[in-house]
């Protein structure tokens, strides 16, 4: 039986322009569910990695708004509680629909920590902006109390900026292991996952960003999953995005992929990122795919969307 790891971007669970109530979220992630029921259909043991960064953005929004009431909690701790919601909302829909298709099988959400360097360049250079806009007077103030990094946003206002390390080591990998192969649906490495590093025999938590992407790559590869799949807005991987000779690739090489790249083809805030994990893992020995979710089943199993082969 082969195991997929499924990567859904943030529109699988926050549409843009939707308020985030979570009567809209949990329709989302409704949908969401029903396309990765088809591949447990399919006789496929499915692992679910998500993104974080509206409702993680909210919850320091939260925070922001009530500091004088109670003490606002640090990014790593937001993070858990992202995962924690978003876990439960995906956790509750994929048993649902289960249910309705007569498989009985147990769902799990796994508060995920991933070990980060200290020393990764990443942490010396922060760009990564989180949480609410604030007056360049606030911001002054942070930088010079705190010693953080805050960085004027499109004409907005300023905002807190942490580092995007790359991740190393995914911190509950036998836990995830251990529930796949009894049959377990597993949801791990929300929002890249609770960014720790390791200080001796402790893991401490650490204010910093993981990019969901290389998170899920490396719970694939790590975990011997025998595909990834990233299931994004569109339907194939393009060059030339945008323009009048755009080309939807149906396939990419290894090497095509790294020229792509080096060519600059893929956004960095956008499909660069998902490129460069799905090509982490087939230089692992994996099968890699990027699709949209509406066409994620037809992917796996069949020829839809793009995929990025060793040769």
């Amino acid at each position: 039986m082969k195991t997929v790891v499924v990567a859904l971007g943030g529109n699988a669970i926050l549409q843009p322009k939707q308020k985030g109530t979570i009567e809209e979220q949990m329709a989302n992630v409704n949908a969401s569910a029903k396309n990765i029921v088809k591949l447990i259909q399919e006789g496929y043991r499915v692992v679910v990695a998500h993104g974080n960064g509206p409702q993680v953005g909210n919850i320091l929004l939260q925070n922001a708004a009530a500091r004088e009431q109670v003490p606002a909690m640090p990014l790593d701790v937001c993070g858990a509680e992202s995962q924690g919601l978003i876990g439960y909302m995906i956790q509750q829909n994929i048993r649902n629909e289960l249910k309705k298709a007569g498989i009985d099988k147990p769902v799990v959400t796994i508060l995920t920590q991933v070990v980060v360097d200290r020393h990764d360049p990443a942490f010396q250079n922060p760009t990564k902006p989180v949480g609410a806009f604030y007056s360049k007077e606030e911001a002054e103030k942070n930088m010079k109390e705190k010693g953080e990094t805050w960085i004027e946003d499109s004409g907005r206002g300023w905002r807190k900026v942490v580092p995007s390390p790359k991740p190393q080591e995914v911190v509950e990998l036998e836990a995830v292991r251990t529930l796949v192969e009894t049959g377990a649906v597993v949801i791990a490495v929300g929002g890249g996952g609770i960014p720790v590093v390791k200080e001796g025999d402790k893991l401490v938590g650490v204010e910093a960003v993981i990019d969901k992407d290389l998170a899920s790559s490396l719970l694939a590869k790590n975990l011997g999953a025998d595909i990834l799949a990233i299931a994004t807005d569109v339907p194939y991987v393009a060059i030339n995005y945008g323009k009048p000779d755009q080309k939807n690739l149906k396939s990419m090489t290894v090497a095509e992929a790294k020229k792509y790249l080096e060519e600059g083809q893929f956004g960095k805030g956008s499909m660069g990122p998902k490129v460069q994990a799905v090509l982490n893992f087939v230089e692992a020995g994996g099968q890699g795919i990027i699709t949209s979710l509406d066409t994620l089943r037809e992917a796996v199993v069949g020829d839809a969307g793009t995929k990025v082969v060793n040769s």
